[in-house]
């Protein structure tokens, strides 16, 4: 590769495999590559590097059952020495090679899409000329240590747990920068809206913008009609609806309240509650009505009158409305082309194809990469706790 060499921060711990010996012929793939995109090549080498890192990821402290196909002996032995779980019968040697040649080849899948992923951002930054500093790709990983790790000592033990060197950290972050470079670059003309399409979505979407007549309520709720007549009677001698609600109420959430129900809008409660409280003058005593859920006797506190914000109120609402929306489907539309460009462009050997591939094997359908922020997707083989830049 002409770029700078495949590097990424996979895994907990780094442990010494033999290197896996697979042939990787296929269409128009070079000998000893794993796969093409365009004119570049992504070697067995580099491969086997990611491998063992994902991996040792995998493990996660461990015992780590290594993937050595076609066999898979070591990996099945590994296995045999893991704690047998209670209740379950001991698995088979067919059993454990099994699991083994399914873990390789998950495995195997996000590493490759890591690698191809990898190459299709970098080659995109160089056709669109997005190019990030070393000082800033410094300068972010400085940023990110702050988040991840309490001190240096911290950020440095962590390498040296995992086997990661600090090019490899410096790489991800690269390749979060050029993301998102590129993001910024597809959605920057998507950011202009002008007031005419402001005024045009206003009057569309007017009701979006009104705000219906709200009632408070004091009320009082009874399980009886009975009962309801009696609060009224007390709060017709005076009583406040704090002390009545308290000794009636079967509502606790009112009844915590003191009796009060704020921000009425009509159309929310039951039909004949809602038709009283609308035709209700404030202060007027109200009751017993009744409702599937007991009978209530109320009053309206305070009328809030409906009202329309203006356009010009409604001005910047609708401006970064319409700025997301327009900056979404440019990438959205932009990540689409991208994949089917780059995907005709990659070629990968017989045993490497995956769904990135132009060669993918007709069950595998795409895995594309992350939309909103995050072009072509974070190649990310495997979980690690590494410093992550936040996607937009």
């Amino acid at each position: 590769m002409k770029h700078v060499s495949i590097k990424f921060t996979l895994g907990i711990a780094l442990l010494a495999l033999s290197a896996i010996a697979i042939s990787a012929c296929g269409n128009d793939v070079p000998s000893g590559a794993v796969a093409t995109v365009g004119d570049e090549s992504i070697s067995q080498q580099e491969f086997d590097r990611w491998f063992k890192t994902a991996s040792a990821a995998q493990a996660q402290g461990g015992q780590v059952a290594e993937p050595d196909p076609p066999d898979f002996e070591k990996c099945v032995a590994a296995k045999k020495k893991l704690p047998q779980p209670q209740g379950q019968d001991k698995a088979t040697d067919s059993e454990l090679k099994k699991q083994c040649k399914t873990e390789y080849e998950t495995l195997r899948t996000q590493v490759m899409q890591f690698l191809i992923q990898a190459e299709w951002v970098q080659q995109e930054a160089e056709k669109q000329d997005v190019k990030v500093t070393d000082a800033q790709i410094e300068k972010s990983l400085e940023d990110q240590k702050k988040q991840a790790f309490p001190n240096e000592k911290a950020y440095k033990q962590y390498l040296e747990q995992s086997g990661l060197t600090e090019e490899d950290v410096l790489f991800r972050v690269k390749l979060d920068e050029l993301q998102r470079k590129l993001t910024q670059k597809i959605t920057e003309d998507a950011t202009k809206v002008t007031d005419q399409d402001i005024e045009e979505y206003y009057e569309k979407n007017k009701k979006r913008f009104a705000q219906p007549e709200r009632r408070d309520l004091r009320v009082v709720l009874t399980k009886t009609e009975a009962k309801a007549e009696e609060a009224k009677n007390a709060l017709e001698d005076g009583d406040s609806f704090k002390q009545v609600a308290k000794q009636y109420s079967i509502d606790e959430a009112s009844k915590a309240q003191g009796g009060k129900l704020p921000a009425i809008t009509k159309g929310q409660q039951e039909k004949a509650f809602d038709e009283a409280i609308f035709s209700a003058d404030k202060g007027e005593l109200v009751g017993p009505v009744k409702t599937q859920f007991g009978w209530y006797v109320f009053e309206v506190d305070k009328i809030t009158e409906a009202s329309q914000q203006t356009l010009e109120q409604s001005k910047e609402t609708i401006r970064n409305l319409l700025r997301s929306q327009g900056q979404q489907k440019a990438l959205d539309d932009w990540i689409k082309n991208f994949r089917e460009e780059y995907k005709d462009e990659t070629s990968c050997a017989d045993d490497f194809r995956i769904a990135e591939c132009s060669n993918a094997p007709k069950e595998e359908t795409d895995t594309g990469p992350a939309s909103g922020g995050n072009p072509g997707g974070t190649p990310q083989p495997a979980p690690a706790p590494t410093p992550q830049t936040p996607q937009q």
